[in-house]
């Protein structure tokens, strides 16, 4: 069968794109099934995915099928590339972590015109199953995961169990990525590199800790590693098949084992992997590093470790974000960091439920001593399936017209709680950390005006200096567009 793996464009990022990595899991199990595989990221095509149906048409190799993948805020652009292939003769699939949490709502009017099946949860295999059903010309059954209607009848899966065994599954298909047309990994920091050839790596799946901020529907709640040998083969494989010029470690918490972590660094050096920058794109967790690891790390070519700090204030770490770590700790790894010659990013969340002035200005306080090369402050999103989302859910309102809403860039008020949550001061001192750790400080200053690409791409920075430090009158919460409540929206119902 032919088969067209698709990611809708995120809007929110002006410069950087990545490799979905998710879809190059599903397109080498499919191809390793024997089926014709193409990958299409809405991100850095300069044509839509019906420009590529109609090209296969004139070859005379139509393809049979799209599958989608959605996260929360990208759930409309999914909907809307699904009716568009239906339209046009395909079979629909979508998967991803919103159809994880919300399977049901993509068969209801209108969806349920141009969306045929949905998958909840880990889908390689189970997506194989119904290709290879479908191709032998037979009606699915009870696939793991699988939901869809037939007639009027909704059929419902039990969810697709996690893959105990990751080294199982063969590596993405990295090279059926356009790598030439993605950025370098973070822009911000290093400046715009089109010419880059950046690919992430998945070294673990799932995450044993209970962020209540945290969405991680697929990949759930237990952590599963790959063997160390099964990492660096595909690490070989990027750099000297695929001349990777840097690389991006995803996981949501590769270093949970410190001996595994230490042991990956070791071999990387062992086999002269060392010599192509790595950074970890998202946040480590601090209680689970030493110095020796980050001097590892370092020696293992690692120019940058990204913490989640979320918060200064101790309290609103241990009660209400549960993050299993303390100020001290966060102080801790920075220090190590720095000492074994990494840059060091830090993550930082305002306005979750709790969250005052005084908790705020912890925050940035913290942020300021921590002095990391890129603090990244972002707003609270309540995405469903989280514990925040709930608690919201029973003694607030969620503000947002859409599930575009729920972009973590886009820097809007959702939600409110009680008459002690101030939204608007929430906004307010989220754009005074971006200006106190970026724009009171010379040597930040000096930083961004030496970076060409601000030069060069004149409208992209000024929307950049609106967005941070200005902001727009859509940046306040409208009572009117409450969901939840009594007010609550029929697109969340």
């Amino acid at each position: 069968m032919r088969i067209i793996l698709a990611s809708p464009e995120a809007k929110v990022w002006s410069a950087r794109k990545h490799i979905p990595l998710g879809l190059g899991y599903l397109a080498a199990v499919l191809r390793e099934g024997g089926h014709d595989v193409m990958l299409y990221d809405a991100a850095i095509e300069d044509v839509t995915v019906e420009y590529y149906i109609d090209l296969a048409e004139e070859q005379g190799k139509p393809y049979n099928l799209i599958g989608v993948t959605a996260t929360t805020p990208l759930i409309q652009d999914a909907w809307e590339m699904a009716e568009v292939c239906k339209r046009r003769g395909l079979i629909t699939v979508l998967g991803g972590p919103h159809l994880t949490i919300m399977p049901e709502e993509s068969f209801q009017v209108p969806h349920d015109a141009y969306v045929d099946y949905a998958f909840k949860g880990e889908a390689e295999y189970s997506f194989l199953e119904l290709v290879n059903t479908l191709e032998a010309g037979k009606e699915p059954g009870v696939i793991p995961g699988i939901h869809f209607k037939r007639g009027n009848e909704f059929i419902v899966s039990p969810e697709s169990p996690m893959i105990p065994d990751l080294d199982s599954l063969p590596f993405p298909a990295h090279d059926l990525f356009k790598i030439d047309r993605y950025t370098n990994l973070q822009p911000l920091t290093d400046g715009l590199d089109t010419q880059a050839r950046s690919f992430t790596i998945l070294t673990s799946r799932g995450c044993p800790y209970k962020c209540t901020f945290c969405s991680k529907p697929v990949t759930g709640d237990t952590w599963r590693a790959r063997s160390v040998e099964s990492v660096v083969q595909e690490w070989k494989w990027l750099v000297n098949g695929l001349g990777a010029t840097e690389i991006g470690v995803t996981d949501d918490i590769w270093n949970l084992k410190l001996p595994r972590a230490k042991e990956l660094c070791r071999r990387l050096v062992e086999e002269g992997l060392n010599h192509v920058p790595w950074v970890t794109v998202h946040g480590m967790k601090v209680n689970h590093s030493d110095l020796e690891l980050f001097q590892l790390m370092k020696a293992a070519g690692c120019l940058r470790v990204g913490f989640g700090v979320e918060n200064g204030d101790e309290q609103m770490l241990r009660n209400v974000i549960r993050k299993g770590q303390t100020v001290d700790m966060v102080r801790e790894a920075f220090k190590n960091a720095k000492a074994a010659g990494l840059q060091t990013m830090g993550f930082f969340i305002f306005g979750m439920p709790g969250d005052n002035e005084e908790t705020m200005e912890k925050t940035i306080q913290l942020a300021l001593d921590l002095d990391p090369k890129l603090a990244n402050f972002l707003l609270a999103a309540p995405f469903p399936g989280t514990a925040m989302y709930d608690m919201i859910k029973d003694g607030g309102e969620i503000f947002a017209d859409n599930w575009g809403d729920y972009a973590i860039h886009e820097q809007k008020a959702r939600f409110k709680m009680n008459e002690n949550y101030d939204s608007d001061l929430v906004l307010k001192k989220w754009r005074e950390a971006y200006r106190r750790f970026y724009l009171y400080r010379p040597e930040r200053v000096m930083e961004k005006m030496l970076m060409k690409e601000n030069w060069t791409n004149l409208p992209n920075t000024f929307a950049q200096v609106k967005r941070f430090f200005i902001g727009n009158k859509d940046q306040h919460a409208v009572a009117e567009d409450a969901i939840g409540g009594s007010t609550k929206k029929a697109v969340l119902a």
